[in-house]
């Protein structure tokens, strides 16, 4: 990995951006988040782009844009293969992992896929089981398009910010995507609550002579 991190920051301009986009679309679409983390790979561009490497716009774009398109494809292979991709030796060996993958996605549906952009594993797998489920494609979209732009701008960014540091950076990134899901869930609570109250006041104000 270290060879992997110090060969990725020597790379400039288009060979850079051309490794990172591989590897965070490489992630979702072929299930290479189970070896190589498309999530360390966008990392190392934001640090790349402090280093003047490569443009920071430009990578921000690169990493949301590869996030959507690998999770696109992983759809579309989820509902191409189907029940086949289920049994496919790298998906059986992580059983309780898609078990749980999929009962969030049947009690979430959408959310489920905007969320588990933030969760490595859920990353990997979420969008060939959201195709497998026969979530229209709009709808996954909507919410695989969301995802990736928070996901893709948050990740190059801690990485811009972090420069060199990359090292620390890897070690302490699971505590923030963590709390950064927590947050996404308490707004996600407080929306779905208000709108709750909302539709009750509404109801009784019809019920009333």
């Amino acid at each position: 990995m270290t060879r992997l991190t110090d060969w990725l920051l020597s790379l400039h301009g288009l060979p850079v951006y051309g490794l990172v986009g591989l590897l965070v679309f490489a992630e979702d679409a072929l299930f290479v988040g189970f070896v190589l983390s498309g999530e360390t790979a966008a990392v190392l561009g934001g640090v790349a782009a402090s280093g003047a490497n490569a443009s920071l716009p430009v990578m921000l774009a690169v990493v949301a844009g590869a996030a959507i398109l690998g999770d696109s494809v992983g759809y579309e292979v989820g509902r191409q293969l189907g029940p086949r991709i289920l049994r496919s030796r790298v998906l059986t060996k992580r059983g309780e992992g898609i078990d749980a993958a999929r009962e969030q996605l049947a009690r979430r549906g959408g959310t489920a896929v905007f969320l588990g952009r933030f969760v490595a594993f859920f990353r990997a797998t979420m969008p060939a089981l959201a195709g497998t489920a026969g979530m229209r494609y709009p709808k996954f979209l909507a919410f695989n398009a969301a995802g990736g732009l928070v996901w893709g701008i948050a990740v190059v960014l801690l990485g811009y910010f972090a420069g060199n540091s990359y090292a620390t950076i890897e070690k302490t990134f699971g505590r923030v995507t963590a709390l950064i899901v927590l947050a996404v869930l308490v707004i996600v609570v407080a929306i779905w609550r208000i709108r709750r109250h909302s539709t009750r006041r509404t109801e009784q104000s019809v019920r009333q002579p």
